[in-house]
Order: structure tokens, then C-alpha cells, then sequence
């Protein structure tokens, strides 16, 4: 929940973002900021941190708590520094408290639209605001099953991230969800941890690389269940079986299992940036090994980027460097 004093700045925020509205209506300029950045994840987060302490006249735009995704996360044990682990709520609390703390603004507003001109645009619901530069941190959000269960024990043995929370399984039987290469790998990765890891896969076929399913075939551990998908994710407090349904023969079967990773693919947060710059396939934006993206002026941080590591330690380095590169920018 906002503080009482985040919400008395959030408030005045909007009410100068309508007056610099009504100006702008009467040839006026509107709030400007050397720095934009869209996203209140740990990439964002890092990025604005980062930017205020250069001095670099900074805004987060973020829609939801800061965090991002991590605020699901109820342990998180591999971010240095912690080593009894914290929860991803309190993790993107620090976070958020010491970037604001260097002078980081940040309103829990939606960025709707941007614009190009002589400067930069970002439209939201309540106004405009020009910036002389804008960080993407979006971020994506996971493709998910959307079957009865699964958002009620989401964290309760149902998790998108097997690098993160396969340690948790030790010696349990678990499931994977989905045939492509994050499927695989995500099998191969709690093979070194549960004792038994079930493979289901809509198709007779794996769509991963041939290494990658050679790699799975001689894993003793890993079970292929071939033409079948989730009906139905089964427990109480935690997870504790799968109803299964073979897409062929209709036929119906139960699986027990402690843990289910779902790896069907991930939608990168993109669409109002993809007439800007150059995206993937998929969505995900391409950058270089400083963060810029092919539209000077517009850097990219953390998932949404294309070949993301998508882990919180890699997204805060994400956004140390496209701060970095958004002071050159501007200042070089």
C-alpha cells in the first residue's frame, strides 16, 4: 500500500501535469525531464537510482508497486547481500526507496503513448510529459495456461521461472509445462534438483534444438508426456496434482506432483514502443551492449529486451548501464 505521503505527491504530480496540460493548450510548455523511464521494475528501479545520482532530472513511470514482477516472488535467495533471502516485495521496496532517496521522482501512472519531435513525448492518462530521453523497462509478462487453479496457486507449487525456484523442489516430483527450448531447459535445470521431472507437451514432437532434446532423452529423470495439456491444477493451500487431458483421445488421467513450471512463451510489454525501435520476433527490443536501441536517445533495460537473461541481478545491471548511457547521451 502507497504511504500517505506518496499519495499527497502523487496527487499534487497529476494536478501540476493538468495545469502544464492547460498551458500547453495555450502554447506553453508541459513538465520536461531529462530522463523518462517507463517501468518500475528492479531494471527501472536501478535505472532511476542510477540517473538521479548522476544528477539527470529523472521520472518512473511505473503502473503498478514498484518491483515489477518480483513483488510475486515470496522468497527471492539469489540476489546478493541477502543471504537469509528476502521477499520480492520488500526487495523492490529497498530498491524503490533508495532511488527515490537521490531525488527519483516516480507517479503510478500508465504510459500510453510515445512521440517524437524535438524532444520526446510520453502521454499518459492525466497529461503529457516532454524528455530529452526515455529508458524502456517493461519488462514481460508470462504466457499462462489459463486453466481453473493457476492464478489461486501461482507461488503455492505453480511458478514461471525454474532458474529461480527449482531449488525449492529438491528431491519432489515436478512438471513442465510446454516443448520449446525454455521448456527443456527449464527440465534440464530440475533434473539437478527433483527427483522425477515430467515433460508435458500438446504435440507428439518437441519444437526444442535437437542438443537440447538428445540432452532431455538421456536424463534418466525427465518423462516425456506426449499430446496431452493441463485441465486443471488441484490443491488447497499448496499444489498438489495435475488433471491431464490427451488432446487426441480425450482421455483423462491425474498426475501428483509438487510443483508445476509453466514455460509456453513470454509477451514482451512493447506495443506502444515497436513503431520506435527495432524489435524481434517476438516483440522484444533489440539493443546493444550499452542499452541503446536503434532510435537515439530511447535505451532499453531488463526483460524487455531481446535475449534477456530475465533474472532480477541481470535486470538491475541492465539498468545501471542504460542510466550511463542516457548521461553520455545527453551530456556528450
Amino acid at each position: 500500500m502507497p504511504s500517505d505521503e506518496g499519495t499527497e505527491k502523487s496527487v499534487s504530480w497529476h494536478r501540476k501535469l493538468e495545469e502544464s496540460e492547460a498551458k500547453t493548450k495555450r502554447g506553453h510548455s508541459v513538465n520536461k525531464y531529462e530522463v523518462v523511464i517507463i517501468g518500475g521494475g528492479p531494471a527501472g528501479l536501478t535505472a532511476g537510482l542510477y540517473a538521479a545520482r548522476a544528477g539527470l532530472r529523472s521520472l518512473l513511470l511505473e503502473k503498478g508497486i514498484p518491483g515489477g514482477q518480483i513483488v510475486n516472488a515470496r522468497q527471492v535467495e539469489n540476489y546478493p547481500g541477502f543471504s537469509e533471502g528476502i521477499s520480492g516485495e520488500e526487495l523492490g521496496q529497498f530498491m524503490h526507496r533508495q532511488a527515490a532517496k537521490y531525488g527519483l521522482e516516480t507517479v503510478p501512472i500508465e504510459a500510453t503513448r510515445v512521440s517524437t519531435g524535438h524532444l520526446y513525448e510520453v502521454s499518459t492518462p492525466q497529461g503529457n510529459i516532454q524528455t530529452e530521453s526515455i529508458i524502456i523497462a517493461t519488462g514481460s509478462e508470462y504466457r499462462k495456461l489459463g486453466v481453473n487453479g493457476e492464478e489461486r496457486l501461482s507461488g503455492r507449487g505453480v511458478s514461471y521461472c525454474a532458474t529461480c525456484d527449482g531449488f525449492f523442489f529438491r528431491d519432489r516430483q515436478v512438471a513442465v509445462v510446454g516443448g520449446g527450448d525454455t521448456a527443456i531447459t527449464d527440465a534440464l535445470e530440475l533434473s539437478q534438483h527433483a527427483n522425477k521431472v515430467y515433460v508435458i507437451h500438446r504435440r507428439d514432437q518437441l519444437r526444442a534444438t535437437k542438443a537440447l532434446q538428445e540432452r532431455a532423452s538421456s536424463q534418466p529423470k525427465i518423462d516425456l508426456v506426449w499430446d496431452t495439456v493441463v485441465a486443471e491444477i488441484v490443491g488447497d493451500n499448496m499444489l498438489t496434482n495435475l488433471n491431464l487431458r490427451n488432446v487426441k483421445t480425450g482421455q483423462s488421467s491425474n498426475l501428483e506432483v509438487d510443483g508445476l513450471f509453466v514455460a509456453v512463451g513470454l509477451k514482451p510489454n512493447s506495443h506502444i514502443f515497436s513503431h520506435l525501435v527495432t524489435v524481434d520476433e517476438a516483440g522484444f527490443i533489440m539493443t546493444d551492449e550499452l542499452m541503446r536501441t536503434s532510435t537515439p536517445g530511447i535505451f532499453a533495460a531488463g526483460d524487455i529486451r531481446h535475449n534477456s537473461f530475465r533474472q532480477v541481478i541481470t535486470a538491475a545491471g541492465d539498468g545501471a548501464a542504460a542510466a550511463s548511457s542516457a548521461f553520455k547521451y545527453l551530456y556528450e
